[in-house]
């Protein structure tokens, strides 16, 4: 299985080394997630699961939900829903319960989540543009400047111009996980996630090599 965990972000803090060296780490509140459909082949073309995590108030469910979630047997509702794509030959229940402890320490992980909405920004926060003359009579301080040649009339589509920043799913690969606390579900991935505290997550096996 592409291994993998739902979770919501609590925080930043710092954890020491046996060398006594500080490291930065992001705690995640990682499960317990529920398995509420499995997708095969057969009926839907490839495999996978839907897993489903944080408790939702039964009031702002509606049928529809309701119902899908009844299948898993588990009696809960869920806030938040992500499909991880099996291997050949993984088998998962439905009902079946995914813990912190799936992880050890040491692995390497990508984390995706929705990145911090920043409002409307400029090119120069935006797309990291170089800022212009600041001189008396410069009419380019700060803004975009030339957007092309005048031959084809008009802007091509993809040009870095302001807008807005932020709020769009974004993937951070390769972080280490430093310590899994399985009893809380608690875990200490090295390094900044993307997302707002309490924000959801998921949390994958690294789909590239683990550093060195």
């Amino acid at each position: 299985m592409a291994k993998g965990i739902l979770g919501k972000k609590i925080g930043m803090t710092q954890v020491f080394t046996s060398k006594g060296q500080a490291v930065p780490v992001t705690v995640v509140e990682a499960g317990p997630c529920i398995v509420v459909q499995k997708k095969t082949t057969a009926t839907d073309g490839y495999e996978a699961v839907q897993l489903g995590f944080g408790e939702q108030k039964e009031r702002l469910v509606n049928k529809p939900l309701k119902g899908h979630f009844q299948k898993s047997g588990s009696g809960k509702n869920f806030k938040f829903l992500k499909e991880i794509r099996l291997d050949v030959g993984e088998n998962y229940d439905l009902g079946q319960e995914i813990k912190a402890d799936v992880f050890n320490e040491g692995e390497y992980v990508d984390v995706t989540g929705t990145s911090k909405g920043k409002g409307f920004a400029g090119v120069i926060k935006r797309w990291n543009f170089n800022r212009a003359s600041m001189t008396h009579g410069s009419m380019y301080h700060r803004r975009s400047g030339s957007l092309g040649a005048t031959d084809p009339a008009r802007v091509f589509k993809g040009r870095k111009l302001p807008g807005r920043l932020g709020g769009v799913q974004t993937t951070i690969q390769g972080l280490e996980i430093v310590k899994v606390d399985s009893g809380r579900n608690i875990l200490l991935i090295k390094g900044a996630i993307p997302g707002a505290n309490g924000s959801y997550l998921l949390v994958k096996k690294t789909v590239k090599n683990a550093k060195k």
